[in-house]
């Protein structure tokens, strides 16, 4: 617990006004004014006792309405506080904020409900400290202050914003979600087997005895194609794609970071299977239809920042082409997005906060829809997905 005492303007002056008063009975002789100056003097050090003998502990529980408070999102905070003290004074209270967050946390003490209660709004990513609990009283003769900090931090995670988006609204060969994309890759796990139809040659072996019995006639066992993630996002933290990377809050990553979120989540309510990666190759979230998917991804999110060098997008992905393929960078030049292959991907979005001059048609050559993207992100995504079906995908 921190304490802070200190004299009010007003107590400040009155020490001041009694220090003249007795200089001034010594220079004219007006004792009087001797008077006047010990009465100012012994007041105000009878407003710092009356503030500062009082011994008070407290203690202080938060609560608040989400976990995670996205960016612009208004969340409610309860603070119970207990105040034990020889009297309970009256003055104001101030939950201490940081600059990540927004709120009128301050009013009159003792509150009229017995609880502390305000609202906050996100503006920055990031976890961040809320509290302690300040509490300034102030004498009945407006003297002497005390401002005393009561309980301990509370972290709250501040996620990137997520936007609603257009349907994808394109048929990617066979994808079309989970429910219908497959990988290449056979017969890895003995659960994933279904009957068909036999046909001669078939191994007696492979016969499905149940199926067989259940449609009245001789069916065998065929290994599924086991389902990969067939929705790839990939968000291009590279140093040297940001202007400032060392800017805690670049208005472009933030942007970047917001349509990553939200093109993850909105693929995943599509019905895909979402990887989510950085340039570097790390998994900062796998969505698989589960709400514990999302929120391990946004607090990811929450933390990201500009740093190191990326790695070759084929290697990201690897050796299995996904259906969409959501690349999103920073500055991009011509040279550079000559090299950015999709890697055999159905729907390639490419979006660059900084588009340079013949980056977008050297993207397009590779089959990318290349689309600048500024503070809207649903624009943006949605002259992605318009562009993509102009070049010969089919709508739903």
């Amino acid at each position: 617990m921190r304490r802070r005492r200190t004299l009010t303007p007003r107590g400040a002056g009155a020490l001041v006004a009694a220090l003249a008063c007795v200089v001034a009975a010594n220079l004219i002789g007006a004792h009087i004014l001797i008077y006047i100056g010990l009465l100012l003097a012994l007041l105000t050090v009878f407003s710092v006792i009356s503030v500062r003998a009082p011994r008070r502990s407290a203690t202080v529980t938060r609560r608040i309405s989400t976990d995670l408070l996205t960016v612009s999102e208004t969340s409610r905070v309860s603070v119970r506080f207990a105040l034990r003290s020889l009297r309970v004074p009256h003055g104001l209270w101030h939950d201490v904020l940081p600059d990540a967050v927004s709120g009128d946390s301050s009013g009159e003490f003792p509150p009229e409900t017995g609880e502390i209660r305000y609202s906050i709004t996100g503006v920055r990513r990031g976890v961040w400290p809320l509290g302690p609990l300040l509490l300034r009283t102030v004498d009945p003769f407006g003297l002497a202050q005390r401002e005393q900090a009561f309980g301990e931090t509370r972290s709250i995670t501040v996620v990137p914003e997520i936007v609603s988006l257009a349907p994808l609204a394109v048929r990617l060969g066979a994808a079309g979600g989970t429910a219908h994309t497959a990988s290449s890759r056979l017969g890895q796990g003995a659960d994933n087997l279904s009957p068909r139809g036999y046909f001669p040659g078939d191994s007696m072996r492979r016969i499905h005895w149940r199926a067989t019995a259940h449609r009245g006639e001789l069916m065998v066992r065929q290994e599924e194609e086991e389902s990969s993630p067939d929705a790839v996002v990939v968000l291009d933290r590279s140093a040297r794609r940001w202007a400032r990377p060392d800017v805690d809050a670049d208005p472009a990553f933030e942007a970047a970071v917001s349509l990553c979120g939200s093109a993850a989540v909105h693929l995943a309510s599509e019905g895909y299977s979402v990887d989510v990666i950085d340039s570097a190759g790390t998994l900062l979230g796998a969505l698989r239809g589960h709400e514990d998917d999302r929120d391990g991804l946004l607090v990811a999110l929450a933390l990201v920042t500009p740093r190191g060098e990326g790695r070759d997008l084929a290697t990201l992905i690897g050796g299995t082409p996904p259906g969409p393929l959501v690349y999103i960078t920073g500055r991009l030049d011509e040279e550079d997005a000559a090299l950015l292959r999709p890697s055999g991907a159905a729907a390639p979005l490419l979006f660059s906060t900084e588009l340079l001059p013949g980056a977008g048609v050297a993207a397009s050559q590779h089959g990318w829809s290349a689309t600048s993207l500024g503070s809207e992100v649903a624009e943006a995504w949605e002259d992605a997905v318009s562009a993509r079906i102009g070049v010969g995908d089919v709508p739903n």
